[in-house]
């Protein structure tokens, strides 16, 4: 089996629940489910979904790049939101940074651990073989 790189972003609920931020085994990069919370566990962007998707998707850019990979190897995300009227400002956010990658996408309504959560979103990625 490929070497296993474990990613973290520091957030209390990695340790918690015993799960990473990012997984890359090989050329695939796998992110967690993803809030817009910080290190501390503070919810940014309060009120706001489409602010919370927008830096959601810069966390999950880091956690690739802490991975060697980029926004440009994500070929499927998946977008939960709490209250389905958010969608269209999710889906902004989500089309002005993957406009031109244009992964395969799902976007479901689900419940948040936190209610301040709007938005959770996971990303998978395959960084191209090197030659």
């Amino acid at each position: 089996m490929p070497e296993r790189q474990n990613i973290s972003s520091g957030t209390p609920w990695e340790t918690l629940a015993g799960y990473s931020r990012a997984v890359r085994v090989g050329q695939h990069v796998f992110v967690a489910g993803t809030t817009a919370s910080d290190s501390s566990g503070a919810v940014q962007h309060l009120g706001d979904a489409g602010a919370q998707a927008t830096y959601i998707l810069r966390k999950i850019e880091r956690a690739l790049a802490e991975a060697g990979a980029t926004l440009e190897h994500v070929v499927r995300t998946r977008i939960f939101v709490q209250q389905v009227d958010d969608w269209e400002a999710v889906a902004k956010a989500h089309g002005a940074i993957f406009a031109h990658i244009r992964p395969a996408n799902t976007l479901v309504r689900a419940e948040m651990i936190n209610p301040a959560m709007l938005v959770e979103i996971e990303a998978d990625a395959i960084v191209p073989e090197e030659r």
